[in-house]
């Protein structure tokens, strides 16, 4: 399926062109679309290709802002997370979490259970949060022992982003609106004194396209400053958050674990996710130039390990244990103050000049509201145009799918990613294909359906975005390669000098970016054939 710009869509008169096609980029789309508004939005590499695709992959109320007294933020994240867990399950799922007692302060233990408390009150739930050193051991058997008084429980929720980014492109969709990737701006269209809508350059057709618009709404994360006017908007501070899969063999855990790192007390977890084990993250300035794609250092590669190393003794994890890695620049508002990285607010903010309305910052969880914080600043420039933005329920009812071959898990699973795409999946499905990928929770019949309908343009689409094989499976799913291009490569079309060429590029991209920083070798930026 094509998803470029063509003559005819460039020549429609659109209400709104969205520039970015990450969530938050996805989010406004959506909302303005279902609103009545002509909506295209743009991204200049791929769907969900920034942070979108390399968050910690939690929905969180944000506990950790509550604790900072950022009462609206949290209560604003609970509400997300409650109806995202409500309205796609099998792609934001509940996800307990355990934070050892190693003998810390007891007040400090006590202010814990008070703030989950208020968590828990502004979720409409309660819960048991204290377990004894026992009870504990054997929620997170392989944590360490010596000193252990016990350990605090509680309850957030995670998701698979690339493909919570995808589902709701495929939402908006539905409601009229148009999403291309691998299309991007090149200049801004200035008319009587306002942005007037943008020039595109198509990756696809090599073709430029001048668009028009009544507002553009500048949804592009950490590159947002680069877009509005000298001056305008805030000052942003680019941070990095690193890193790691392991298998879930090496690192069995039911529940995420809490760690606090002993080098600083930063927070550290680890958790189950997509078959694999999830560690992250770091927090840390992104000097490097933003048109690089984003890597771990060593440093902080060894700085995660030593997380696992102080809260897992007994495991004798080392380097050789690492999958894979990735790192994501959060685009975060500088609070000015110079001070640690993970002292800066997560709040978002909207800001506007005459034809042009701009927005960054916020979290995966509250992508909804920023979305309608920044249709709320738009509707100055649209006259004519009133419409409800209070919060709807963001997903369509969709039928539920069926195959008698699949387990309800199994089927739950495809429905929270594909929505009223997920039949078509299974019908598209060849003998076997509805087999999982070995090693993870991926159906075979995933990869045909991404190759045939999800707009892939490049292989690290398919491997890293559409399906996560590349994080998920050693050397980035390397082996299976050839299974992957006898089951894709005559869905795309491409013939064996275009497949040869991708695959290269994927392998080299894989072992620049994501692979443990021992194996990486250059720090040159992925180039697509």
């Amino acid at each position: 399926m094509d998803g470029g710009i063509d003559p005819i869509l460039a020549a429609r008169d659109w209400d709104v062109l969205v520039i970015g096609g990450g969530i938050t980029g996805a989010g406004i789309l959506l909302e303005a679309a279902r609103r009545g508004l002509r909506a295209l939005l743009v991204e200049q590499r791929d769907f969900a290709w920034g942070a979108s695709s390399r968050s910690s992959k939690l929905v969180h109320g944000g506990l950790r802002y509550l604790a900072e007294g950022q009462l609206r933020l949290t209560r604003e994240s609970v509400r997300e997370r409650e109806a995202l867990l409500r309205e796609v399950p099998g792609l934001v799922e509940p996800q307990g979490f355990a934070f050892a007692d190693h003998g810390g302060a007891r007040g400090k233990r006590l202010a814990f259970l008070a703030a989950l408390r208020v968590y828990d009150l502004l979720a409409g739930r309660r819960e048991a949060h204290w377990e004894t050193a026992d009870g504990f051991a054997m929620l997170a058997p392989n944590v360490r022992r010596e000193g252990l008084a016990g350990g605090v429980r509680y309850t957030d929720a995670k998701t698979d982003d690339a493909r919570l980014v995808l589902r709701v492109l495929d939402e908006a969709r539905s409601h009229g609106a148009v999403a291309c990737n691998h299309v991007a701006l090149r200049a801004l269209l200035h008319e009587d004194g306002k942005v007037a809508g943008a020039r595109l350059h198509d990756a696809r057709s090599g073709a430029e396209h001048a668009v028009r618009a009544r507002v553009v709404l500048n949804a592009t994360g950490a590159w947002a400053g680069a877009l509005a006017a000298a001056g305008k908007g805030p000052r942003l501070r680019p941070l990095r958050g690193s890193h790691l899969l392991l298998p879930a063999w090496r690192l069995p855990l039911a529940l995420a674990v809490s760690l606090m790192h002993p080098q600083d007390g930063r927070p550290v977890f680890a958790y189950p996710w997509e078959g694999a084990t999830l560690v992250g993250t770091t927090d840390v300035d992104h000097g490097e130039d933003m048109a690089r794609e984003a890597r771990i250092t060593r440093a902080e590669f060894d700085y995660l390990l030593a997380a696992l190393h102080a809260a897992f003794p007994q495991l004798g994890l080392g380097p050789g244990d690492v999958i894979a890695t990735y790192a994501g620049v959060r685009p975060v508002i500088d609070g000015g103050s110079h001070g640690a990285p993970s002292k800066e607010r997560r709040e978002h903010l909207v800001w506007s000049e005459p034809g042009l309305v701009s927005v960054t910052g916020g979290k995966l969880t509250t992508f909804r509201a920023i979305a309608l914080d920044a249709l709320r600043e738009a509707a100055r420039q649209l006259p004519g145009w009133e419409a409800d933005l209070r919060p709807q329920p963001l997903f369509a009812r969709a039928a539920p799918p069926r195959c008698a071959a699949l387990p309800a898990g199994i089927l739950q699973r495809l429905a929270g990613r594909h929505g009223a795409q997920a039949q078509a999946l299974l019908d598209a499905a060849r003998e076997d294909e509805l087999d999982a990928v070995p090693g993870t929770q991926t159906l075979w019949a995933e990869l045909r359906w991404a190759a045939r309908a999800e707009r892939v343009l490049h292989l690290d689409d398919l491997l890293l975005r559409r399906t996560r094989l590349g994080l998920l499976l050693p050397a980035g799913g390397a082996a299976l390669l050839p299974r992957i291009r006898a089951i894709c490569q005559p869905e795309l079309g491409w013939d064996e000098a275009r497949w040869l060429a991708e695959e290269a590029a994927y392998v080299l991209c894989w072992r620049e970016h994501y692979a443990p920083p021992s194996a990486a070798t250059r720090t040159t930026p992925c180039m697509n054939p």
